[in-house]
């Protein structure tokens, strides 16, 4: 898959926790760090999504903020 976005960081779905419309998805991505996606339902059903799954994080914002 080519994609436009460079932030892209692999991971592996640790837990997928269903919702009414958008479903919850935790990534562990190393370090004993995980980035949780928010996802429709259907999204979670049409790629095939489950625990164990390697996958890539995409993410693309107009804004990215750093706190410290």
């Amino acid at each position: 898959m080519k994609i436009s976005a460079r932030n892209q960081i692999s991971g592996t779905v640790e837990t997928i926790t269903p919702g009414a419309v958008n479903g919850s998805v935790k990534v562990a991505i190393g370090g004993g760090q995980t980035i949780t996606a928010n996802i429709t339902e259907e999204a979670i059903a049409d790629l095939g999504l489950a625990p164990g799954d390697a996958v890539t994080v995409i993410v693309k914002a107009s804004d990215v903020m750093i706190g410290k």
